[in-house]
């Protein structure tokens, strides 16, 4: 199957397959499993952080941040595209009484600090306590300068605010700006890493942050039930995906600009209103177009996409290659020959 609905569908190869039948594993829980302390160890080095917590998605890392930073009637502020606002099931305010405060996202991404500054509630009984500044990078493929980040760190500290950052695909944007992690993470009090997209481990996100800040985080994890076991068998995936998979995101960065070109070809199709930064391509399709009905065509020719999504949505990660997009064009152009 070829698969265009996101970079989480990625599958491990032999090589990563390989690095978790050999892994060294103990108990997490009682802390010593060999695979994931190292691989803890090493993410927080590596990201300029005292420590990190080996967790099982995005969803429960971006929570556990939210749940540690803040208590019961805090209030965070997020994009209102924001995958944690958004996305996650309401868990900040179902599990934690945590307040969001959603601020629409700028057409780049960011948020407008004008705007963040007058969502901040007064020191007022009446008002939930303002206390966090969740931003998301890359957000809807975009990436969000390094200028900008600065600006956050500078924002959150002139009002006593703490900054996290939702880095689900925080290695896309490193690559697309040709910087080393470092330069983006140093900016926050708190990052999250997804392991399973674009960096191809089948499971597992980390957090990162100081280490007062990971000991409440992994006391939160045991009450969600998100302490694991030998749970160095899928650590292992996650390091050999930090130490090989990195670099090779630019490939999918270069294919996503050609997926946008050659959607462009198709009679109907039209990506020319979105900017292709990193991986994930936009695409309007024309009214007169049955999409549902070409997805459910392709998907019988071995092609899967998400019809509808955001507008339509592809993504490009290590299971597509230059061909396969090549195979998807001409699919579309016969499923929409003569179908304006």
């Amino acid at each position: 199957m070829i698969d265009f609905r996101s970079d989480t569908v990625t599958k491990p190869s032999e090589q990563m397959l390989n690095a978790m039948m050999r892994a060294e594993v103990g108990d997490d829980v009682y802390g010593d499993d060999v695979t994931v302390n190292q691989l803890e160890q090493s993410a927080a080095k590596n990201h300029g952080f005292e420590a990190a917590l080996f967790v099982t998605s995005g969803t429960q890392a971006n929570l556990l941040a939210i749940l540690s930073h803040c208590e019961r009637g805090d209030e965070y502020l997020c994009g209102q595209s924001a995958h944690n606002y958004r996305y996650e099931a309401g868990g900040a305010a179902v599990l934690g009484s945590v307040q969001p405060q959603p601020i629409e996202n700028e057409p780049n991404g960011t948020l407008c600090f004008n705007k963040l500054a007058n969502a901040i509630k007064p020191d007022d009984f009446h008002f939930a306590r303002t206390k966090l500044l969740s931003l998301e990078n890359t957000i809807g493929g975009k990436v969000l300068p390094l200028a900008y980040l600065e600006q956050a760190r500078q924002f959150c500290d002139t009002h006593n605010l703490l900054l996290h950052l939702d880095g689900a695909r925080v290695y896309n944007a490193a690559v697309a700006l040709n910087v080393n992690i470092v330069e983006i993470a140093q900016h926050f009090d708190s990052m999250t890493i997804c392991l399973s997209k674009g960096l191809g481990a089948p499971i597992g996100s980390l957090l990162l942050g100081k280490r007062d800040f990971i000991e409440r985080a992994r006391r939160l994890r045991k009450m969600l039930g998100g302490g694991m076991r030998q749970a160095g068998i899928i650590a292992a995936a996650g390091m050999y995906a930090l130490e090989y998979n990195v670099e090779r995101l630019a490939d999918d960065h270069r294919n996503a600009a050609y997926l946008a070109e050659q959607l462009n070809t198709v009679s109907g199709f039209d990506t020319r209103s979105y900017q292709v930064e990193t991986n994930i391509v936009y695409v309007d399709v024309d009214s007169a177009i049955d999409i549902d009905d070409i997805a459910k065509s392709l998907k019988e020719m071995g092609i899967n996409m998400t019809p509808g999504y955001q507008g339509m949505r592809l993504v490009t990660h290590l299971g597509i290659s230059h061909a396969d997009i090549d195979t998807l064009i001409t699919a579309l152009k016969q499923q929409t020959q003569g179908g304006l």
